[in-house]
């Protein structure tokens, strides 16, 4: 299993309740959307996040695997204070 770090960006605000659903993965909340920042085990996992937030109904603005070097950022807080 080779474990590999995303972002994913969607257009508009996950709910908080949801953000459960993304426990693997930290959520950065911007004006024009949401991020989502972590470790993805394979492309079935990846294919399976992909599909909660289109259950959401959630816009899908961008997925991008990162560099180890800037997965490190998936172990801050959540969500700023």
């Amino acid at each position: 299993m080779t474990i590999k770090s995303y972002e994913i960006t969607v257009r508009g605000e996950i709910p908080e309740v949801e953000l459960i659903e993304f426990e693997n993965l930290s959520a950065f909340i911007q004006p024009a959307g949401t991020i989502l920042r972590g470790m993805v085990a394979n492309q079935a996992a990846l294919q399976g996040i992909l599909q909660r937030l289109h259950g959401l109904g959630l816009e899908l603005t961008d997925v991008r695997r990162i560099a180890d070097c800037e997965s490190g950022y998936h172990t801050q807080s959540p969500r700023p204070s």
